[in-house]
């Protein structure tokens, strides 16, 4: 039976091994990290759902709605509640038109009206759709293994792994960081994937806070907020999370998550500082958790798809091999579930492996 190897096991590639799964094709997934998921990170504790990572995806992109659907927890998805808004500027909260939150993030959303319908995110937060994803592939992905080079084989490829071992497959989805996907496929005998060493990866600081709902005197209003471009202050934005999404706090309790810069000191004291200022808060939070990404979202430099596309072009000359994510395709999970999915795909058609779906 033929055998396609997956390297990573975030979001993407994830959803490339699904795809090999349901074309009959089981799949071996190998992820560096000790757990599956990426950036994809939900902590539950009495009661709250807390996110390290993204906490949403835009509603009018169909891709990993489909794939939750797929794996049975398409009941588990859900709306946003709140909608609309604020920028801070000088101290005060002012209303922001749709749309204008993302441009002063520096988020890039494809299409006009993608925004129009919001986003979604799941019941018990985006862990839901790894954690379906792990029930049906479990058996299929090795964490904690990291995957030291490719190098052609007599029929495909061959995977050298630390310690020694190898594993030989007869075709490759690469769904890891553009960093370390410029090693892996230009030792494939890909020049061109150098170009991805360029693409930059913006660090994340987040910090979700807990607090009594009587001890914020001010009126939340949308999901949140976001400073105006050029402030000095440490805060970038904060987001309502338990007004944002149903469910992410018990009753009486407010749950926020501050976006920081670069900060000196303990970030869950600078959030709570910033936010008691703005919000009039009186008293401490019950908690902090902070989530520290030095590599987070992706930026492109130009010519960047002109770049994979060229990459892409010299693969199509090799034994079956494709790249996905987020460091090629678009940043956002809908975006990387299709990326994923697609790699797959097309490795199945070089194959010449039929799919059988139910």
């Amino acid at each position: 039976m033929s055998q396609v190897a997956v390297i990573g096991a975030g979001i993407t590639g994830l959803a490339a091994a699904w795809e090999l799964e349901r074309a009959g094709v089981p799949p071996l997934v190998f992820e560096s990290e000790r757990r599956a998921g990426g950036v994809i990170v939900t902590e539950r504790r009495d009661g709250f759902v807390v996110e390290g990572g993204p906490d949403g995806f835009l509603a009018a992109e169909p891709e990993l709605q489909d794939l939750a659907r797929e794996v049975g927890i398409g009941d588990r998805l859900v709306d946003q509640v709140a909608r609309g808004s604020s920028v801070l500027t000088d101290g005060r909260l002012e209303p922001l038109g749709e749309g204008e939150a993302a441009a002063l993030l520096g988020i890039e959303v494809q299409g006009e009206g993608t925004l129009s319908k919001g986003f979604r995110s799941f019941a018990a937060g985006m862990a839901d759709i790894i954690e379906a994803l792990m029930a049906r592939l479990a058996a299929r992905v090795t964490t904690s293994r990291s995957v030291l080079g490719i190098a052609r084989a007599a029929h495909g490829y061959r995977l050298m792994f630390t310690g020694g071992s190898a594993v030989d497959v007869d075709g490759v989805v690469c769904a890891v960081p553009a960093w370390t996907m410029a090693r892996l496929v230009r030792n494939v005998g890909v020049p061109p994937a150098v170009d991805l060493e360029e693409v930059l990866y913006f660090p994340s600081l987040t910090v979700s806070l807990a607090y009594r709902r009587e001890d914020v005197e001010a009126e939340l209003a949308g999901t949140g907020f976001v400073a105006r471009a050029g402030s000095a202050d440490a805060l970038r934005a904060c987001t309502y999370a338990s007004l944002k999404y149903p469910g992410r706090a018990p009753a009486g309790f407010l749950l926020l998550r501050a976006f920081l810069g670069s900060v000196s000191g303990h970030p869950g004291a600078v959030a709570h500082a910033e936010l008691a200022r703005i919000l009039s808060i009186t008293h401490p939070p019950v908690w902090t958790r902070t989530f520290h990404w030095v590599r987070g979202l992706p930026r492109y430099k130009p010519q960047h798809a002109d770049r994979v596309a060229a990459i892409r072009e010299q693969l199509g000359r090799l034994p079956p091999i494709a790249i996905a994510g987020a460091g090629v395709d678009r940043a956002g999970l809908s975006a990387c579930v299709g990326s994923g999915r697609a790699a797959a795909r097309l490795v199945l058609q070089r194959m010449g492996a039929g799919v059988t779906r139910p």
